[in-house]
């Protein structure tokens, strides 16, 4: 039974297939005016509508760690079409190439996801939420018009075959950092053998330390960025940072989860902590706290 929405915090929610993204983002603000809250509500990274999995609901101050949430791993599971390549990556799209895939072995394929891992440039589907001049690309291509987007950085922890069916279908299972398109990898892919390819359907497991599973549940203080450090501030301090003043470094604790070996670790930041709630966003450069935003209520 998932919990309804009615605070400011982190939410776990599961996207079925077929509803997008925005839609779960309008539900919790429908549960969030019947209690008579004008709080805002954001996701932490969309999933296309034939995508299900993890989704995150930032509610209230929350909204202000989207950004912090692209460090973070991210893990899918996705079913591989061979021999078909489609406009959007996905069985939804127009076919633009049709190819014999009978050659392929499982070696071969393993051998492919290797020039992808790591730090590489990704062009991303047309049919994305990349923003051309401030609106979704995707929105453009349903209106009829040409997109061409330019590639973007982005990082490939680890992929591996969880099963074959060859010649016709494969299933690869991926970790990656924020801004990483499945579809695009599986597009590059099936270019590099030769035969094309598509992602038929779409699964985000895990976000961080977060699973999609059946404890759909809601996260508040240290827990809505446990990778990041806890700085506890004395009343003093807080009464600095309230005034977007820096505090001295101090020595901020350990955090509650770690990234995985070998992850980009997240830029130096830490959680200003207050009478045990997040007051602040805090910017780490070695010597002093700066705060990047404040939570006067704290979160």
């Amino acid at each position: 039974m998932k919990e309804r929405v009615s605070q400011a915090g982190l939410y776990l929610r599961h996207k079925p297939v077929g509803p997008s993204s925005f839609s779960l983002v309008q539900s919790a603000m429908g549960e969030l005016q019947e209690a008579g809250s004008k709080l805002k509500v954001c996701h932490g990274g969309t999933l296309d509508p034939f995508a299900e999995g993890l989704l995150l609901l930032l509610v209230g101050p929350a909204t202000k760690i989207f950004e912090h949430l692209h460090d973070a791993p991210k893990t899918y599971v996705a079913q591989v079409v061979w021999g078909v390549e489609t406009d959007s990556g996905d069985g939804l799209g127009r076919t633009v190439k049709e190819s014999s895939a009978d050659q392929l072995k499982a070696d071969q394929l393993n051998a492919a996801l290797a020039p992808f891992l790591g730090w590489t440039p990704q062009v991303p589907p047309p049919t994305s939420a990349k923003k051309i001049k401030g609106e979704p690309a995707y929105r453009r291509v349903h209106r009829g018009e040409n997109v061409s987007l330019p590639p973007s950085r982005v990082y490939l922890h680890g992929a591996r075959w969880l099963s074959h069916q060859l010649p016709h279908a494969s299933t690869l299972e991926l970790t990656c950092r924020g801004g990483f398109y499945v579809r695009s990898l599986v597009r590059d892919v099936g270019r590099a053998l030769g035969c094309g390819a598509h992602v038929k359907t779409l699964a985000r497991t895990a976000i961080g330390p977060w699973r999609d599973d059946a404890k759909e549940r809601f996260c508040s203080g240290r827990d809505v960025l446990p990778w990041w450090p806890a700085r506890l501030l004395t009343d003093a301090e807080w009464g600095a940072v309230k005034k977007e003043a820096s505090i001295p470094r101090g020595k901020p604790g350990t955090p509650a989860w770690r990234f995985p070996k070998g992850f980009p670790p997240a830029p130096p930041h830490a959680l200003g902590m207050h009478q045990g709630r997040v007051v602040a966003l805090l910017t780490d450069d070695g010597e002093v706290l700066s705060p990047s935003a404040v939570f006067p209520k704290g979160l």
